[in-house]
């Protein structure tokens, strides 16, 4: 039987360009067993490469991407199905098919929905959620709001526009107080891995965390830190023509006040291949240490969270459990590639590779439901002679 030819986009224009790399290393890994895999790595100016080398890590820790990697392209015109490459004096013009996509962009032009809306207007299958999914995903302020209208309890929060502290810095400052108080954290609405996120715990912190912040997105999501709470996070798995389950829950335990970036991603360790760190390096256990009943809770507010946001494939949802009163609150979700969770998914009995296909799986039929719709009407109305103009 033929293997299906995967592409794997990664690296990108996104302060989680390092993390991105580690992640499709992993996903790569697992893949080689059951699918053709095809490295498509994007700088960090943009450009776009690929060749089998690509799938070393060492060529990336080397900073030998671009010796060995391709110029490359997915062109948008629908039927083409593939990578374009396209050649020089010395080299003819190729095209590599790709029967399906598993987006690795962490963060902005990556997990955002702009490479999804590349993938649609290609019509190439993608693994993960589509475009909208995608976007209300990586913004925690829509996210919020979404999880609120679906009646799921949501940390208590404020968000800010960057321009109001310019304009306003402590009346900002000052609403924030009363709406959030201290200790708060202070988050980019649209950036992840705990990159530019700090706590504040009181108005000199608040004021330096919002400045940080700033820097990487015009709104700003300050957050009450939930002090007393756990956070336990669940995996989902779901798509067209299955039932969407829920994995084992985790607590991560490598935290004194926040996971920083480099507790998930650099304290040391092998993920998935052996081949560098990750989240799965970090200490957490497995199964959380709560009771069943908050553990079916957390299970069912995960589902639902994955279903307000019209998630797909495989997404990481993190909440905050008060054991003391059974109260559980929905922080946010990270959808592909923000967490393939294949720890959380290994501890319920489901393996890297088989996760992997079970996602792909779903890309496939969700793509063949899409294509089924209908996206043209002939409304004769160039036809028409006479009448008004505009709508």
């Amino acid at each position: 039987m033929t293997k299906l030819t995967v592409g794997v986009v990664f690296g990108g224009r996104s302060v989680e360009h390092d993390v991105s790399i580690v992640t499709a290393h992993q996903a790569m890994a697992a893949l080689r067993p059951n699918f053709e895999v095809v490295p498509i790595y994007v700088t960090r100016e943009g450009r776009w490469l690929t060749s089998p080398a690509l799938d070393d890590l060492e060529v990336h820790r080397g900073g030998r991407a671009s010796e060995v990697g391709e110029d490359a392209v997915i062109p948008t015109l629908a039927g083409f199905r593939g990578l374009f490459i396209p050649g020089g004096r010395f080299k003819g013009v190729k095209r590599i098919p790709l029967d399906v996509v598993l987006p690795s962009i962490h963060g902005t032009f990556g997990e955002d929905g702009t490479l999804q809306g590349l993938l649609e207007l290609a019509d190439i299958p993608y693994a993960g959620a589509g475009v909208v999914g995608s976007a209300v995903g990586m913004d925690k302020a829509v996210m919020k709001g979404v999880f609120k209208e679906a009646g799921l309890p949501v940390v208590p929060h404020v968000v800010v526009e960057a321009s109001m502290l310019v304009l306003d810095e402590a009346s900002t400052v000052d609403a924030i107080a009363r709406g959030v108080g201290y200790p708060a954290f202070v988050k980019p609405a649209r950036a992840g891995s705990s990159v530019g996120i700090a706590m504040a715990r009181d108005e000199a912190s608040l004021r330096a965390a919002l400045d940080v912040a700033r820097r990487y997105d015009r709104r700003i999501v300050v957050e009450q830190a939930m002090e007393g709470c756990s956070e336990i996070n669940c995996s989902v798995l779901g798509g067209p023509g299955m039932e969407t389950r829920a994995s084992v829950c985790e607590q991560p335990v490598a935290w004194e006040e926040f996971l920083s970036f480099s507790d998930k991603y650099l304290r040391g360790g092998k993920g998935a291949g052996g081949k560098g760190g990750g989240m799965a390096s970090q200490e957490r256990r497995i199964p959380a240490p709560i009771s069943e009943a908050l553990t079916k809770e957390v299970q069912r507010n995960a589902i639902a969270a994955f279903e307000a946001v019209d998630a797909a494939g495989v997404a990481r949802v993190d909440m905050f459990v008060r054991e003391a009163t059974d109260e559980t609150w929905v922080m946010e979700i990270n959808t592909v590639p923000g967490s393939f969770s294949f720890y959380l998914w290994e501890a319920s009995g489901v393996g890297f590779p088989d996760l992997l296909r079970s996602v792909i799986d779903i890309a496939i039929e969700t793509h063949a439901q899409r294509f089924e719709l209908m996206f043209t009407f002939d409304s004769e109305m160039l036809a028409a002679k006479g009448g008004k103009h505009g709508g």
